[in-house]
């Protein structure tokens, strides 16, 4: 099962077309696949000092959390949507990954050295989709990239989703492009997926 995690506000946006290319071109082909829209469902990426009782433990009490964590269990392939901002995820996206990525269902710690072992091994490829007002070279030469170097290479490998299983596509210029390759990246996009 293919699970696509959107992070964009707003419909009107080029990611909330990505979204729609994609969705429609794996209803075309009937493949299997779920949404989580973040936005859409209210997910709120602040912890409480509730929450963050239950942290420790692996636990929530945030039957969204819990929802989410259930449709993670049943994917083989994962897909997030997302703008770059400020160099990085979208907040909400963040929240996500520390809210749902709990200790016991997305890893474990060894005890001795603080390493994680990766449980998400039932995803067997993943796929990080992202637009931004700039060039990808840029993104990836200034401010450390945090899409690659953090989300990819340490933040999804340490879940379990290896380097060599995940793909980044990045959409450069969105406000500056013409809407023919608009148009060409999201036929190119729904294909690939």
């Amino acid at each position: 099962m293919k699970t696509i995690v959107y992070a964009h506000p707003w419909d009107g946006s080029y990611n909330h077309a990505i979204l729609t290319s994609i969705t429609e071109n794996l209803e075309t082909k009937r493949e299997p696949f779920q949404v989580i829209d973040l936005y859409k469902d209210g997910f709120n990426p602040v912890f409480s000092a509730e929450e963050l009782k239950y942290f420790h433990k692996g636990e929530t009490p945030d039957q969204l959390v819990k929802d989410y964590q259930k449709k993670l269990s049943q994917s083989t392939e994962l897909i997030f949507i997302f703008p770059v901002w400020w160099w990085d995820l979208p907040a909400i996206l963040k929240g996500f990954i520390d809210k749902v990525m709990l200790r016991g269902f997305a890893f474990l710690e060894d005890k001795n050295t603080g390493a994680l072992k990766g449980l998400l091994t039932n995803i067997k490829k993943t796929t990080v989709i992202s637009t931004s007002t700039t060039d990808k070279d840029y993104i990836e030469s200034e401010g450390g990239n945090a899409i690659q170097s953090v989300f990819i290479n340490r933040t999804l490998a340490d879940l379990g989703l290896k380097n060599e299983d995940t793909k980044w596509i990045h959409f450069s210029r969105v406000n500056l492009t013409t809407d023919e390759k608009r148009k060409v990246f999201l036929n190119e996009i729904s294909q690939s997926i």
